[in-house]
């Protein structure tokens, strides 16, 4: 006899088109309902067109045939995203001024993450400086989209990404708004985008303590920050006034992040502090949260950020990133 828990397994298989997730994982399985040998299936129809509708509703009764189910009705209900979404942890990487590294910071978590079994979504914050899609490799792809909803982008490791760039014509075309519309904007990326069941999802927030990461703070339930800086006094100073901001919030920061902590010439083990003296235990202490990493200045690494390679890059340096943010991180979280 057909139980729902087999029918639920059997959907696990089935992926949406254009999201390369299962209709599980999208958390689009609204109701199942088994009599006998029929079998009656209700699924949010998010960000979904037609086409793509007749397409899962085939999918489905084909699959459930092969279960031995004699009957398969497929019906669909509208569901806004948020309705839908399951995210366990937000996790938001700040540090307050521009060009320390928040992106590749927000690329390497979601990559550790992801390579630990984790399921991981990326959400691009930085609306006038996006960098994400571009270091994955994103270059050219649009997300699928109808009226009730957008579909992430999917990156070759399984991780779910959401970019502006995503949606403008070019790359390189200037987004110019003022910061309400920005804010606004980064409400939807949250609201609108269909993210599915998450484990993680990682905020790569813009510089500074303005409009946009104030939104993000306020509106979107954020679990903790991981603080990125680099060794200069005056890239320490400003990220201080982000550490007082989350605190003013009262918003937990999990780590901190020295990225361009130094560098290593080819042939050599002389660690060369290229920007200044180290600052990790000054930050630490002035966060009173622990050091996640000492990101090197790596030619390799950036070499694959600009050729859309990141998910390749491996390192000793990576895989103490994930150990000690996995380590941080609050222990009803760590048993997700």
């Amino acid at each position: 006899m057909i139980i729902e828990k087999q029918v639920r397994q059997t959907l696990e298989d089935i992926l949406v088109p254009g999201a390369m997730r299962s209709l599980v994982k999208l958390n689009l399985v609204r109701q199942v309902v088994v009599a006998d040998q029929k079998v009656d299936i209700t699924l949010a129809s998010t960000a979904m067109d037609s086409n793509a509708e007749a397409w899962i509703k085939s999918k489905v009764s084909n699959a459930l045939e092969q279960l031995g189910v004699n009957q398969t009705n497929v019906n669909f209900v509208t569901a806004a995203p948020k309705e839908l979404n399951d995210v366990g942890m937000v996790i938001a990487v700040m540090s307050g001024k521009g060009g320390v590294g928040k992106s590749l910071v927000s690329a390497l978590l979601g990559i550790a993450l992801a390579r630990a079994g984790k399921d991981v979504g990326i959400l691009d914050a930085d609306i006038t400086g996006p960098s994400i899609p571009k270091m994955f490799g994103l270059t050219g792809i649009r997300p699928r989209s109808s009226e009730s909803g957008i579909m992430p982008v999917l990156s070759k490791l399984g991780i779910s990404i959401m970019s502006i760039n995503l949606l403008l014509e070019h790359e390189d075309d200037a987004v110019i708004w003022r910061g309400p519309i920005i804010s606004r904007v980064i409400q939807q990326f949250w609201e609108d985008v269909l993210w599915g069941k998450l484990d993680y999802l990682i905020i790569d927030l813009p510089p500074g303590t303005a409009d946009a990461p104030l939104t993000v703070l306020q509106t979107i339930p954020v679990s903790g920050v991981v603080i990125v800086f680099s060794p200069q006094e005056l890239a320490a100073m400003v990220v201080k006034k982000a550490v007082r901001m989350a605190r003013k919030l009262d918003i937990p920061i999990l780590g901190t992040v020295e990225n361009m902590s130094y560098f290593i010439p080819p042939g050599s083990k002389k660690k060369l502090e290229l920007f200044g003296k180290s600052r990790s235990q000054e930050m630490s202490e002035a966060t009173n949260a622990p050091l996640l990493s000492q990101i090197p200045i790596d030619p390799a690494l950036a070499k694959l950020c600009d050729e859309g390679k990141i998910e390749q890059h491996s390192s000793k340096i990576l895989d103490s990133l994930s150990k000690n943010f996995i380590k941080a991180l609050p222990e009803k979280a760590k048993q997700t």
